[in-house]
Protein backbone atom coordinates (compact mmCIF):
# COMPACT_ATOMS: atom_id res chain seq x y z
CA UNK A 1 0.00 0.00 0.00
CA UNK A 2 1.19 3.43 -1.37
CA UNK A 3 2.56 5.73 2.11
CA UNK A 4 0.25 8.71 3.34
CA UNK A 5 1.40 11.68 2.25
CA UNK A 6 1.67 14.53 4.77
CA UNK A 7 2.47 18.34 4.28
CA UNK A 8 2.85 20.77 7.35
CA UNK A 9 1.09 23.83 7.87
CA UNK A 10 4.00 26.05 9.71
CA UNK A 11 7.22 24.87 9.56
CA UNK A 12 8.44 26.40 13.19
CA UNK A 13 9.52 24.86 16.16
CA UNK A 14 6.58 22.03 16.55
CA UNK A 15 6.34 21.66 12.76
CA UNK A 16 9.90 21.03 12.18
CA UNK A 17 9.70 18.61 15.30
CA UNK A 18 6.35 16.63 13.42
CA UNK A 19 8.37 16.69 10.33
CA UNK A 20 11.54 15.33 11.86
CA UNK A 21 10.01 12.92 14.07
CA UNK A 22 7.80 10.83 11.67
CA UNK A 23 10.56 11.15 9.10
CA UNK A 24 12.64 9.05 11.72
CA UNK A 25 9.72 7.30 13.49
CA UNK A 26 7.48 6.52 11.66
CA UNK A 27 7.66 4.48 8.12
CA UNK A 28 3.86 4.44 6.90
CA UNK A 29 4.09 8.09 6.17
CA UNK A 30 5.64 10.17 3.44
CA UNK A 31 6.97 13.74 4.89
CA UNK A 32 6.22 16.03 1.68
CA UNK A 33 6.28 19.66 2.32
CA UNK A 34 5.27 22.50 4.24
CA UNK A 35 3.59 25.90 3.81
CA UNK A 36 4.92 29.25 6.51
CA UNK A 37 4.12 32.79 6.03
CA UNK A 38 8.03 33.26 6.77
CA UNK A 39 10.31 33.31 4.26
CA UNK A 40 13.25 32.08 6.05
CA UNK A 41 11.19 28.84 7.45
CA UNK A 42 10.74 28.15 3.78
CA UNK A 43 14.35 28.38 2.72
CA UNK A 44 14.91 25.96 5.66
CA UNK A 45 12.44 23.18 4.25
CA UNK A 46 13.98 23.48 1.00
CA UNK A 47 17.45 22.76 2.00
CA UNK A 48 15.37 19.86 4.28
CA UNK A 49 14.67 18.48 1.39
CA UNK A 50 11.26 19.48 1.48
CA UNK A 51 8.89 20.95 -1.13
CA UNK A 52 7.58 24.25 -0.40
CA UNK A 53 3.96 25.50 -1.12
CA UNK A 54 2.98 28.82 -2.58
CA UNK A 55 0.26 29.32 -0.43
CA UNK A 56 -1.83 27.72 2.10
CA UNK A 57 -4.24 26.81 -0.69
CA UNK A 58 -1.85 25.69 -3.04
CA UNK A 59 -1.41 22.89 -0.36
CA UNK A 60 -4.62 22.13 0.50
CA UNK A 61 -5.29 22.02 -3.53
CA UNK A 62 -2.70 18.93 -3.57
CA UNK A 63 -4.54 15.54 -4.12
CA UNK A 64 -1.64 14.13 -3.68
CA UNK A 65 -1.51 15.19 0.53
CA UNK A 66 -3.75 12.67 2.59
CA UNK A 67 -3.07 14.15 5.59
CA UNK A 68 -2.36 17.89 7.02
CA UNK A 69 -0.53 18.87 10.45
CA UNK A 70 -1.47 22.06 11.83
CA UNK A 71 1.74 23.91 13.70
CA UNK A 72 0.95 27.63 14.17
CA UNK A 73 0.15 29.74 16.74
CA UNK A 74 -3.12 29.04 18.66
CA UNK A 75 -5.28 31.94 17.32
CA UNK A 76 -5.25 30.08 13.50
CA UNK A 77 -6.03 26.59 14.41
CA UNK A 78 -9.74 26.98 13.77
CA UNK A 79 -9.97 28.81 11.11
CA UNK A 80 -6.76 26.70 9.12
CA UNK A 81 -8.68 23.04 10.46
CA UNK A 82 -11.99 23.89 8.86
CA UNK A 83 -10.41 25.43 5.54
CA UNK A 84 -8.26 21.77 5.57
CA UNK A 85 -11.57 19.76 6.55
CA UNK A 86 -13.48 21.02 4.20
CA UNK A 87 -10.44 20.65 1.08
CA UNK A 88 -11.34 16.77 2.07
CA UNK A 89 -8.29 16.61 4.36
CA UNK A 90 -7.59 14.37 7.10
CA UNK A 91 -6.52 17.05 9.67
CA UNK A 92 -3.93 16.38 12.83
CA UNK A 93 -3.95 19.73 15.27
CA UNK A 94 -1.26 20.94 17.62
CA UNK A 95 -2.56 21.52 21.17
CA UNK A 96 -4.65 23.95 22.35
CA UNK A 97 -6.83 22.36 19.58
CA UNK A 98 -8.63 25.91 20.21
CA UNK A 99 -9.16 28.62 22.57
CA UNK A 100 -12.42 27.97 23.65
CA UNK A 101 -14.76 25.38 23.60
CA UNK A 102 -17.27 26.86 21.12
CA UNK A 103 -14.33 26.92 18.42
CA UNK A 104 -14.09 23.24 18.96
CA UNK A 105 -17.83 22.76 18.17
CA UNK A 106 -17.25 24.38 14.75
CA UNK A 107 -14.75 22.24 13.83
CA UNK A 108 -16.38 18.84 15.16
CA UNK A 109 -19.43 20.00 12.86
CA UNK A 110 -17.56 20.36 10.30
CA UNK A 111 -15.58 17.26 10.73
CA UNK A 112 -18.84 15.53 10.31
CA UNK A 113 -20.44 17.28 7.57
CA UNK A 114 -16.93 16.41 5.87
CA UNK A 115 -16.46 12.91 7.51
CA UNK A 116 -12.35 13.66 7.44
CA UNK A 117 -10.87 12.50 10.27
CA UNK A 118 -9.91 15.10 12.65
CA UNK A 119 -7.68 14.23 15.94
CA UNK A 120 -5.07 16.59 18.37
CA UNK A 121 -1.88 16.17 18.81
CA UNK A 122 -1.83 15.18 22.92
CA UNK A 123 1.56 13.43 22.66
CA UNK A 124 2.24 14.01 26.40
CA UNK A 125 -0.18 10.88 26.24
CA UNK A 126 3.14 8.86 25.83
CA UNK A 127 5.00 10.30 28.48
CA UNK A 128 6.44 7.88 30.33
CA UNK A 129 6.38 9.46 33.88
CA UNK A 130 2.41 9.36 33.02
CA UNK A 131 2.01 5.87 31.43
CA UNK A 132 4.01 4.66 35.12
CA UNK A 133 1.37 6.91 36.88
CA UNK A 134 -1.40 5.43 34.64
CA UNK A 135 -0.57 1.96 35.01
CA UNK A 136 -0.22 1.82 38.69
CA UNK A 137 -3.74 3.59 39.22
CA UNK A 138 -4.90 0.78 36.44
CA UNK A 139 -3.10 -2.07 37.81
CA UNK A 140 -4.33 -1.07 41.54
CA UNK A 141 -1.35 -0.69 43.46
CA UNK A 142 -1.94 2.05 45.09
CA UNK A 143 -5.75 1.08 46.12
CA UNK A 144 -8.28 3.83 45.80
CA UNK A 145 -6.13 7.12 44.72
CA UNK A 146 -7.46 9.81 46.21
CA UNK A 147 -5.07 12.71 45.82
CA UNK A 148 -2.66 13.46 43.14
CA UNK A 149 0.40 16.14 42.16
CA UNK A 150 1.32 16.85 38.83
CA UNK A 151 4.12 19.59 38.78
CA UNK A 152 5.86 20.89 35.75
CA UNK A 153 8.57 23.81 36.77
CA UNK A 154 10.97 25.71 34.71
CA UNK A 155 13.66 28.41 35.84
CA UNK A 156 13.94 30.93 32.66
CA UNK A 157 11.27 33.15 33.51
CA UNK A 158 8.59 34.12 30.92
CA UNK A 159 6.76 32.48 28.17
CA UNK A 160 8.57 32.18 25.18
CA UNK A 161 7.75 33.76 21.51
CA UNK A 162 4.12 33.95 20.80
CA UNK A 163 3.02 32.07 23.62
CA UNK A 164 3.92 35.18 25.47
CA UNK A 165 1.20 36.79 23.61
CA UNK A 166 -2.29 37.10 24.66
CA UNK A 167 -3.78 37.22 20.83
CA UNK A 168 -1.82 34.10 19.68
CA UNK A 169 -3.70 32.35 22.84
CA UNK A 170 -0.52 32.32 24.66
CA UNK A 171 -0.24 31.31 28.52
CA UNK A 172 0.78 28.45 30.63
CA UNK A 173 -3.19 27.43 31.06
CA UNK A 174 -2.79 27.20 27.27
CA UNK A 175 0.12 25.54 26.63
CA UNK A 176 1.69 23.14 29.37
CA UNK A 177 -2.32 23.24 31.10
CA UNK A 178 -3.82 21.33 28.38
CA UNK A 179 -1.18 18.58 28.27
CA UNK A 180 -1.73 17.71 32.14
CA UNK A 181 -5.21 18.51 31.93
CA UNK A 182 -5.83 16.11 28.89
CA UNK A 183 -3.75 13.19 30.97
CA UNK A 184 -5.59 14.32 34.29
CA UNK A 185 -8.95 13.01 32.35
CA UNK A 186 -7.50 10.39 30.12
CA UNK A 187 -6.40 8.80 33.67
CA UNK A 188 -9.71 8.98 35.35
CA UNK A 189 -12.11 8.17 32.68
CA UNK A 190 -14.91 10.00 35.03
CA UNK A 191 -16.95 13.31 35.32
CA UNK A 192 -14.98 16.24 36.72
CA UNK A 193 -17.58 17.72 39.61
CA UNK A 194 -15.83 20.66 40.00
CA UNK A 195 -12.85 22.96 39.32
CA UNK A 196 -10.52 26.14 40.21
CA UNK A 197 -7.37 27.80 38.68
CA UNK A 198 -4.89 30.28 39.69
CA UNK A 199 -3.22 31.86 37.18
CA UNK A 200 -0.65 34.27 38.08
CA UNK A 201 1.33 36.49 35.68
CA UNK A 202 4.81 37.05 36.80
CA UNK A 203 7.42 37.65 34.09
CA UNK A 204 4.96 38.14 31.06
CA UNK A 205 2.83 40.76 31.01
CA UNK A 206 -0.65 39.86 29.70
CA UNK A 207 -0.86 36.43 30.06
CA UNK A 208 -0.22 33.73 32.90
CA UNK A 209 3.05 31.99 34.00
CA UNK A 210 2.58 30.55 36.51
CA UNK A 211 -0.39 28.98 37.75
CA UNK A 212 -1.89 26.48 40.29
CA UNK A 213 -4.73 23.93 38.57
CA UNK A 214 -7.45 22.10 40.39
CA UNK A 215 -9.86 19.45 39.43
CA UNK A 216 -12.43 16.99 41.68
CA UNK A 217 -13.49 14.67 40.02
CA UNK A 218 -16.67 12.13 40.63
CA UNK A 219 -14.82 9.46 42.99
CA UNK A 220 -14.00 12.10 45.27
CA UNK A 221 -10.31 12.42 43.71
CA UNK A 222 -7.97 15.44 43.98
CA UNK A 223 -6.39 16.17 41.28
CA UNK A 224 -3.48 19.08 41.83
CA UNK A 225 -1.06 20.98 38.52
CA UNK A 226 1.30 22.83 39.23
CA UNK A 227 3.12 25.18 36.37
CA UNK A 228 6.06 27.64 36.91
CA UNK A 229 8.76 29.46 35.34
CA UNK A 230 10.46 30.50 37.86
CA UNK A 231 11.14 27.68 40.03
CA UNK A 232 15.11 27.02 41.36
CA UNK A 233 14.30 24.18 43.23
CA UNK A 234 11.78 21.74 41.58
CA UNK A 235 9.52 20.07 43.52
CA UNK A 236 9.09 15.85 42.73
CA UNK A 237 7.02 15.37 39.03
CA UNK A 238 4.59 13.36 40.52
CA UNK A 239 3.20 12.55 44.04
CA UNK A 240 -0.18 10.17 43.87
CA UNK A 241 -1.46 9.13 47.16
CA UNK A 242 -3.66 5.65 47.11
CA UNK A 243 -5.36 4.11 50.16
CA UNK A 244 -2.63 1.24 50.18
CA UNK A 245 0.26 3.03 49.20
CA UNK A 246 2.17 6.21 47.85
CA UNK A 247 4.17 6.60 44.30
CA UNK A 248 6.75 9.67 43.50
CA UNK A 249 8.61 10.38 40.45
CA UNK A 250 11.10 12.70 40.66
CA UNK A 251 12.07 14.14 37.48
CA UNK A 252 11.70 13.51 33.86
CA UNK A 253 14.20 10.21 33.89
CA UNK A 254 11.53 8.68 36.11
CA UNK A 255 13.25 7.86 39.18
CA UNK A 256 10.79 7.31 42.28
CA UNK A 257 9.55 4.63 44.33
CA UNK A 258 6.19 3.13 45.03
CA UNK A 259 6.07 1.99 48.43
CA UNK A 260 2.97 0.04 49.53
CA UNK A 261 1.00 -1.49 52.74
CA UNK A 262 1.50 -4.50 53.88
CA UNK A 263 -1.87 -6.85 53.72
CA UNK A 264 -2.79 -7.70 57.58
CA UNK A 265 -0.15 -5.66 58.84
CA UNK A 266 -1.47 -4.00 61.68
CA UNK A 267 0.18 -0.45 63.07
CA UNK A 268 0.07 -0.88 67.04
CA UNK A 269 -0.12 2.99 68.20
CA UNK A 270 1.60 3.70 71.33
CA UNK A 271 -0.07 5.43 74.21
CA UNK A 272 3.28 7.36 75.36
CA UNK A 273 3.38 10.48 73.15
CA UNK A 274 6.02 10.26 70.19
CA UNK A 275 8.95 12.96 70.29
CA UNK A 276 9.91 12.80 66.57
CA UNK A 277 11.97 15.88 64.77
CA UNK A 278 8.26 17.76 64.57
CA UNK A 279 7.60 17.67 68.22
CA UNK A 280 5.76 16.11 70.35
CA UNK A 281 3.01 14.09 67.99
CA UNK A 282 1.21 10.80 67.29
CA UNK A 283 -0.49 11.43 63.94
CA UNK A 284 2.77 12.62 62.20
CA UNK A 285 5.22 10.19 63.43
CA UNK A 286 6.88 7.81 61.15
CA UNK A 287 4.60 4.56 60.42
CA UNK A 288 6.93 1.46 61.48
CA UNK A 289 9.01 -0.03 58.48
CA UNK A 290 7.54 -3.50 58.92
CA UNK A 291 3.87 -2.11 58.23
CA UNK A 292 4.99 -1.10 54.23
CA UNK A 293 7.61 -2.33 51.47
CA UNK A 294 8.75 -0.69 48.19
CA UNK A 295 7.71 -2.19 44.92
CA UNK A 296 8.73 -1.35 41.67
CA UNK A 297 7.65 1.09 38.96
CA UNK A 298 5.61 -0.50 36.68
CA UNK A 299 7.77 -1.24 33.67
CA UNK A 300 6.29 1.73 30.97
CA UNK A 301 8.25 2.19 27.89
CA UNK A 302 5.34 4.15 25.31
CA UNK A 303 6.54 5.28 21.94
CA UNK A 304 5.09 8.83 20.21
CA UNK A 305 5.23 7.25 17.24
CA UNK A 306 1.95 5.38 17.94
CA UNK A 307 0.34 8.34 17.66
CA UNK A 308 0.74 8.87 14.21
CA UNK A 309 0.40 4.89 13.24
CA UNK A 310 -2.52 4.92 14.79
CA UNK A 311 -4.01 8.13 12.27
CA UNK A 312 -2.42 5.38 9.80
CA UNK A 313 -4.52 3.04 11.33
CA UNK A 314 -7.71 4.96 11.45
CA UNK A 315 -7.41 6.52 8.06
CA UNK A 316 -7.26 2.79 6.67
CA UNK A 317 -9.83 1.67 8.73
CA UNK A 318 -8.19 -0.90 11.16
CA UNK A 319 -8.18 1.25 13.97
CA UNK A 320 -10.03 3.60 16.17
CA UNK A 321 -8.86 6.81 16.99
CA UNK A 322 -7.07 7.00 20.22
CA UNK A 323 -7.42 10.95 20.81
CA UNK A 324 -10.39 12.01 19.86
CA UNK A 325 -11.79 15.18 19.10
CA UNK A 326 -14.61 14.77 21.98
CA UNK A 327 -12.12 13.91 24.30
CA UNK A 328 -10.54 17.68 23.82
CA UNK A 329 -14.11 19.29 24.02
CA UNK A 330 -14.00 18.14 27.81
CA UNK A 331 -10.74 19.36 28.07
CA UNK A 332 -11.62 22.94 26.37
CA UNK A 333 -14.92 23.03 28.67
CA UNK A 334 -12.78 22.31 31.87
CA UNK A 335 -10.48 24.94 30.61
CA UNK A 336 -13.33 27.53 29.90
CA UNK A 337 -14.43 26.83 33.60
CA UNK A 338 -10.70 27.16 34.71
CA UNK A 339 -10.38 30.84 33.19
CA UNK A 340 -14.06 31.71 34.49
CA UNK A 341 -13.08 30.57 38.17
CA UNK A 342 -9.49 32.47 38.25
CA UNK A 343 -11.67 35.31 36.58
CA UNK A 344 -14.43 35.28 39.49
CA UNK A 345 -12.05 34.20 42.50
CA UNK A 346 -14.01 30.89 43.28
CA UNK A 347 -14.24 27.56 42.30
CA UNK A 348 -17.23 26.32 39.61
CA UNK A 349 -19.18 23.21 40.10
CA UNK A 350 -19.92 21.39 36.67
CA UNK A 351 -20.59 17.63 35.38
CA UNK A 352 -17.88 17.37 32.74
Amino acid sequence: MAKLRMAVVGYGGMGGWHVNSVREKVSEIEVYGIWDIREEARRCAKENGLHVYSSLDDLLGDESVGLVTIAVPNNFHKDISIKALRAGKNVVCEKPVTLNSDELKEIIAVRDETGKLFSIHQNRRWDRDYRIVKAARDQGLLGQVYMVKSIVQGSRGAMYGWRGHKENGGGMLLDWGIHLIDQAMNMFDEKVVSVDAHLMSMYTPGVDDNIHLFIRFESGCSYIMEMSTNCLINLPRWHVQGTEGTLQINDWGCSGKLMKLKPNAEMKWEDDIVYTEAGPTRTMAPRPEYTMFELPLPDEQPDWADYYKNIVGVIEGTQELIVKPEQALRVMNVVDLMFKADAEGKGQECRI
